[in-house]
């Protein structure tokens, strides 16, 4: 697998943002995750969006995290970082892409002095609480778009500057 940095716009990136929308509305029988995004919001120092490729070119999994200073009125912390749009495949799901692109987005967010990694999910996506609970996220104070829904999972992570 290769992972590589794009935009948010990248034509790949639209496709499988796409699918994963699908899968939302599948899950949760609405119109899927309606958090306003814009392609800027993740372009570096601020944000990183990634997205792994198979052997054969084909773009198989997503996700990025974006900046949220200036963000008090929803919830959010000084130095968060908001993890979004995490997406496997189901043809690539178990090969361990989302805990790959996980670290590297963790690591991305650290150097840009990012200090802590939240996110959002819902109770009927439990393989994606599963992963971030067993990497080490905590449940917190509910934040962002979703933050008065019942159906919200919130979690945080601390992000320890690295070593020198």
């Amino acid at each position: 697998m290769n992972i590589l940095p794009v935009r948010y716009d990248h034509p790949d990136a639209v496709k499988l943002n796409d699918q994963v929308q699908l899968e939302y509305a599948e899950r949760y029988g609405d119109e899927g995750d309606i958090t306003p995004l814009d392609a800027t919001m993740f372009d570096p120092p601020s944000g990183l969006y990634l997205l792994a490729y198979d052997e054969t070119g084909r773009p198989v999994a997503t996700g990025g995290w974006r900046n949220q200073d200036g963000a008090a009125d929803h919830g959010y912390s000084p130095g968060d970082a908001e993890l979004k749009r995490m997406y496997v495949v189901r043809e690539a799901r178990g090969l361990g892409l989302a805990r790959r692109i996980l670290a590297a987005l963790e690591e991305s967010a650290r150097t840009a002095g990012r200090t802590r990694m939240v996110l959002e999910t819902g109770d009927r996506q439990p393989e994606a609480i599963a992963l971030y609970t067993s990497s080490g996220y905590a449940p917190c104070t509910k934040f962002g778009h979703y933050r008065e829904y019942e159906s919200s999972r919130c979690f945080a992570k601390a992000l320890t500057p690295a070593a020198d």
